[in-house]
């Protein structure tokens, strides 16, 4: 005769195991997206100096000119497309102390950090020429950084970019 308790805990391990695949799973789709959301975090401002660099590459100054938030005239009264090209044309750099004009080899975005309500991107030039440039997210324009590193950042912050950022390296080519 089967007594009362017989089958006290029978369901027990199925159930344990039930609990312990469904943390696993929680853990590792919270890692997943936690990590793709860093990589991908700077995605459209990437883009953005993406479209610089190629309208750079192909000598397409005007959509560079563009790509960098001079759509119109009145969008940058204080960085005329004179100043630009004194910048980033192919005459530009030319002078003892300046590194020279864009290399088209060279020329390449290297690294993006988010910073407060912009981001900034380390692009490199030429061989000796790197600039870190800075772009606003909510205007979408960009300038040269006025910091060489993130103001008011926490070492922790900084430990994740300096290594969990070079995951992101790949992406930005």
């Amino acid at each position: 005769m089967s007594g009362y308790l017989d089958q006290y805990g029978a369901g027990e391990d199925q159930r344990n195991r039930v609990v312990l695949r469904s943390a696993i799973v929680i853990v590792v789709v919270a890692v997943v997206g936690t990590l793709a959301w860093y990589l991908f975090e700077n995605h459209h401002q990437e883009s953005v100096v993406k479209s610089l660099l190629a309208g750079l590459r192909s000598g397409d100054y005007q959509a560079a000119y563009r790509a960098w938030g001079c759509a119109k005239p009145s969008d940058c009264s204080g960085y005329s497309f004179q100043s630009f090209m004194e910048d980033w044309g192919p005459e530009s750099g030319e002078g003892p102390d300046q590194f020279g004009p864009p290399d088209k080899n060279t020329l390449e975005l290297t690294d993006s950090e988010s910073c407060n309500n912009g981001v900034m991107l380390t692009v490199n030039v030429n061989p000796k020429r790197v600039e870190k440039l800075w772009l606003d997210r909510d205007s979408d324009r960009v300038g040269f950084s006025p910091w060489p590193l993130c103001p008011h950042k926490s070492p922790y912050a900084i430990m994740v970019q300096r290594t969990i950022g070079s995951l992101r390296k790949p992406l930005l080519r």
